[in-house]
C-alpha cells in the first residue's frame, strides 16, 4: 500500500530558462528529423523488397520461366527502390529551399 504524498514539503517551482528551452527544442527537432530519415529509408527498403517478391510470386504463380522471373523481380524492386531513394531525396532538396526561402523572406 502506498502511503501518500507529504503535503507539507516545500515545492520548488522555477521559471524556465528561455535559451535552455530553446537548446532543448532544437536538439530535438534535430533527433527527430535524423529518425524521419531513417524511417523513410527503412519504408522504401521494406517497400522494395515487397515489390520483388510479389513479382516474383506472381510470375512463379503463373509457371513462367524462374530466370524470367527473377529477372523481372529484380528489375522491379531496382525500379522501386531507385524511385523511392529519389523521392527521398527531392523531399529533402525541397524542404531546404523552403527554409531558405522562408528565410530569405522573412529577412527582406
Amino acid at each position: 500500500m502506498r502511503t501518500p504524498p507529504d503535503q507539507n514539503q516545500p515545492r520548488f517551482e522555477f521559471a524556465p530558462d528561455p535559451t535552455l528551452e530553446a537548446f532543448i527544442e532544437r536538439r530535438a527537432a534535430a533527433k527527430a528529423e535524423a529518425q524521419a530519415l531513417y524511417w523513410r529509408f527503412r519504408l522504401v527498403t521494406i517497400e522494395t523488397l515487397m515489390m520483388g517478391l510479389l513479382v516474383g510470386a506472381a510470375g512463379l504463380a503463373l509457371g513462367k520461366p524462374p530466370f524470367l522471373v527473377l529477372r523481372a523481380a529484380v528489375m522491379v524492386a531496382a525500379g522501386c527502390f531507385a524511385s523511392g531513394i529519389l523521392l527521398i531525396g527531392l523531399t529533402g532538396a525541397i524542404d531546404k529551399g523552403l527554409l531558405r526561402l522562408r528565410t530569405w523572406w522573412r529577412a527582406r
